[in-house]
């Protein structure tokens, strides 16, 4: 059954590696990618208020989900260059309203700093560089602009892709990641992990389709920066004790072959990087819920005192498995597909890039198996109980996911 999924999956997606066309006007723009990005927002958003009964029951906590879910779909489905940049920086307010309003510690306030003055403050050059070309060549639209721009300084190149490398995030650019997850509430952790980091993939997309965006030494860095910086954020997994910051470091990991797929430009790569935007948005949503759940059971994110739910929790246990497997890229899962047609199209540029990626899979179901031993087996912790099983609505967002 999972394999047939998975195999219609892949089917519903190949389109993607024969073309990226789609309809446009004036206003919006209906593409391959943004379409699969608006779908993904819309199954978060609906995720994220099931899976949160509780704060479900205020009426703000549900207009900031709706409005930012709102956001999202008119981001994703923007034409005009400076409308898009309008409502990618709009996204960063209700996220900071969740975290501010229902984060869990006083530390919510830093979160939230660091993540507005991490995102905002490298969005300020691609600001620039949008009112410079649309000056310039007396448009907004993009495929307008796709046909009249041409980039090829590679300092240029930096300045636009900036603000989306902060965003997804890059290895460098990521401290203000685990900080966020770690303050949010699980809705506001499933939205930013799920979808809101693709804001940076799917950035990358358009301003490359926007600008003619052409490979020079400045991207060639850019990808090794990423490669490295995502095998050495997948060596931190291995050391981390929170369980919210361990899923949140392996976010930098699986963003940086997005990163590397859409800069060098390839069909291959684009593939490549759908695919894993697509399959990260779906599995790391469900291991922040597991992680809410397990909490909920625990009263702890700390795997130090978290042992032996497969006895106290069997079926919580099994879900853990599922997931940890699928976050792995174990067969037939979609992200194992985003791996593995990334191994072609980084060993075309550098064979060394393919090896760090071969180390960054690798590693990748390491810290993966260190997260489910960890919490799974050994002794049962005397402040963990044998209690009642998970509630309805958690089986359903697991199963659904």
């Amino acid at each position: 059954m999972l394999a047939s999924l998975c195999f219609a999956s892949l089917l519903g997606v190949s389109e993607l590696n024969q073309h990226f066309s789609g309809s446009c006007d004036t206003i919006f723009v209906s593409s391959s990618i943004g379409s699969m990005m608006v779908f993904l927002s819309l199954i978060l958003c609906f995720f994220a208020l099931l899976a949160t009964p509780e704060e479900g029951e205020s009426e703000s906590y549900k207009f900031c989900i709706i409005i930012l879910c709102l956001v999202l779909i008119m981001c994703f489905s923007s034409s005009n260059v400076m409308m898009f940049y309008v409502f990618f920086e709009i996204s960063l307010i209700p996220t900071l309203v969740l975290i501010l309003g229902w984060g869990y510690q006083p530390e919510r306030l830093q979160a939230g700093t660091y993540m507005m003055l991490y995102t905002v403050s490298a969005s300020l050059p691609l600001l620039v560089m949008l009112l410079w070309q649309g000056a310039d060549k007396c448009t907004f639209h993009i495929p307008s602009l796709g046909m009249v721009s041409d980039i090829t300084s590679s300092f240029l190149t930096l300045f636009i892709i900036s603000a989306f490398l902060f965003k997804l995030p890059m290895y460098g650019a990521h401290l203000w990641l685990p900080k966020a997850h770690v303050e949010a509430p699980l809705a506001g952790s499933m939205i930013l992990a799920g979808i809101l980091l693709k804001l940076g993939g799917f950035g990358l997309f358009l301003m490359s389709v926007c600008f003619n965006l052409s490979l020079s030494y400045i991207t060639i860095f850019i990808c090794s920066l990423s490669m490295w910086g995502g095998f050495m954020t997948a060596v931190m997994c291995l050391r981390q004790v929170d369980v919210k910051a361990l899923v949140a470091y392996s976010s930098v990991g699986h963003m940086s072959i997005v990163v590397t797929g859409f800069i060098l430009g390839s069909s291959w790569g684009y593939f490549s990087a759908v695919c894993t935007m697509v399959a990260h948005g779906l599995s790391s949503s469900a291991l922040f819920c597991l992680a809410y759940f397990t909490y909920k059971k625990s009263h702890t994110r700390s795997m130090i005192y978290i042992k032996g739910l497969l006895v106290a929790y069997p079926v919580l246990s099994l879900w853990w498995f599922l997931f940890c497997c699928i976050n792995m890229a174990c067969p037939p899962t979609l992200d194992l597909v985003g791996e593995l047609t990334a191994v072609p199209v980084l060993w075309n540029h550098s064979i060394y890039l393919a090896s760090v990626l071969g180390g960054l899979m690798f590693l990748g179901a390491a810290y993966n198996m260190f997260l489910y031993s960890s919490l799974n087996h050994g002794p049962l912790m005397k402040s963990l109980k044998s209690g009642t099983e998970m509630k309805t609505y958690c089986m359903l967002v697991l199963f659904i996911h």
